[in-house]
């Protein structure tokens, strides 16, 4: 069982019910939905697809919608392929057209007001760069070609030095979440965050849309504004990623390591999932095996403590999306068998009797540490929130972390968190019968064997469904 999570990112080469069955027997614990791209008839065939899986294979695969966010594009350039020349002028204007050598569209209608002269425009993820010379501050930029080379239809464009007025939810973006809701997604994923507040203003839709629905928030990290704030998004969001592509973009590349490090750690300490993102095993787009720097990049993440690694090109256009995962789970499963990656030392917490999640943080804290001393097999947390789980998982214990819950909707969502395998229990019995019942139901299913110690986490009383209070250490029979 490996700890580490995989994300698979479903397109045109993974979209058929037999091909995510593949990825899903590989080892794909999340698929996401990229909203860039495909249509909503598309979307709901995969999400059916999934929870078709997930009923006959009896695993619980989560679903995450990635939402577009307001990436910045060129319009379509004539031919498909214009070459821009180092040291010429260009327009860029709001006003459609078809792009030349000479002037090229862009969708960002407050693209003139918000450049100011001498900041940089990055094409392509920034193969092509272009200086900011002047504005008419109503359609047209004109700036100069300081680094050339082709253009093609529909390149993204990079700003990092320009504060970009759009709304963090675009009219799309607030289109494809409904559709994502209304199909209760487990997770949503918020392209470009700059701030806390984005994340709030995303929280407060999803609550009005529909307070019981518990679909969580994943902030994307790929601006430098965002590393400003970070610590107020951590506190915001559910989950982070850190998305490279972007981000190495806006940021000097030399930065990404580091910051990558810094974000994980954080989130760690925060008991929030971690995901790491793009170009992970890119040249298997193509290749049947990953490059040795490629399989260092894996392996690195899952040292440093990321709860997932994640596949986009490799998996949505690739030539065998599950080949892919197989590759990746071989190293993650070596890097859990050779590398000391647990028993993370994160700080027990404050005593604060007026803090109601002291307790709760108290009990999965001493488990994790009763589970190291006693080298336990198993910690058994019974949970309706799905709050235990998260916390356990920071801790990064040595022995598996179990979840029984009755509350079907996170079991999906958990199948994110590092760690973590949730199992649907809905009895109501008491407390030493539950215990028992769940010994046997694990001991049945090959996850322990007789004489294995294991330490469950409880609420007493269980029919409450309150906030855990309870640590019991105890051997299989």
């Amino acid at each position: 069982m490996k700890r580490t999570k995989i994300v698979a990112t479903l397109g045109p080469a993974s979209s058929s019910i037999e091909v995510i069955e593949e990825m899903i027997k590989a080892g794909a614990d999340v698929c996401r939905i990229n909203f860039s791209h495909g249509s909503y008839e598309n979307v709901l065939s995969q999400i059916n697809a999934i929870r078709t899986i997930n009923k006959n294979l009896g695993t619980h695969t989560a679903i995450l919608a990635d939402l577009q966010g307001p990436k910045l594009r060129i319009g379509t350039v004539e031919n498909n392929s214009v070459e821009l020349v180092a040291n010429h002028e260009i327009i860029i204007t709001t006003e459609e057209c078809i792009g030349t050598a000479k002037r090229i569209y862009i969708t960002y209608p407050q693209f003139p007001k918000d450049v100011q002269v001498g900041e940089n425009i990055l094409i392509d993820d920034g193969k092509l760069v272009l200086r900011v010379l002047e504005s008419n501050g109503k359609n047209e930029v004109k700036a100069l070609i300081a680094h050339g080379g082709i253009l093609s239809s529909k390149k993204g464009v990079n700003l990092p030095n320009t504060k970009v007025s759009l709304p963090c939810l675009t009219e799309k973006d607030l289109k494809d979440l409904d559709f994502a809701l209304t199909n209760h997604v487990d997770w949503i994923g918020l392209s470009f965050v700059r701030s806390a507040a984005d994340i709030i203003e995303l929280k407060h839709i999803i609550a009005n849309f529909n307070q019981k629905l518990r679909t969580r928030v994943v902030a994307k990290i790929e601006k430098p504004e965002a590393i400003k704030d970070i610590d107020n998004i951590i506190k915001e969001t559910d989950a982070l990623m850190v998305a490279r592509g972007d981000l190495g973009v806006e940021i000097p590349m030399q930065q990404v390591p580091v910051i990558q490090k810094m974000l994980v750690r954080k989130c760690l300490e925060q008991s929030k999932p971690v995901i790491i993102a793009t170009q992970m095993m890119e040249s298997m787009i193509t290749n049947i095996s990953p490059s040795r720097a490629e399989v260092n990049d894996v392996a690195n993440s899952v040292m440093d403590g990321a709860d997932a690694v994640m596949l986009s090109g490799e998996t949505s256009v690739g030539n065998h999306p599950a080949k892919v995962v197989e590759a990746m789970t071989k190293i993650i499963e070596h890097v859990e068998q050779e590398s000391d990656i647990y028993n993370r030392d994160n700080a027990a917490p404050e005593v604060d009797l007026h803090n109601d999640r002291f307790l709760s943080d108290s009990i999965c804290y001493t488990a994790s540490k009763m589970a190291q001393r006693t080298g336990a097999a198993a910690i058994v947390t019974m949970t309706h929130s799905g709050y235990t789980a998260f916390k356990l998982s920071s801790h990064r214990p040595k022995a598996k972390i179990f979840v029984f819950t009755d509350n079907y909707d996170i079991l999906t969502t958990l199948n994110l968190v590092w760690g973590v395998q949730g199992f649907y229990y809905d009895k109501n019995i008491s407390t030493d019968h539950t215990i028992a019942d769940i010994k046997f139901i694990l001991k049945k299913s090959g996850m322990v064997k007789t004489n294995d110690l294991i330490i469950n986490i409880a609420s007493i009383p269980l029919s409450e469904k309150g906030k855990s209070n309870m640590i019991k250490l105890s051997a299989v029979d």
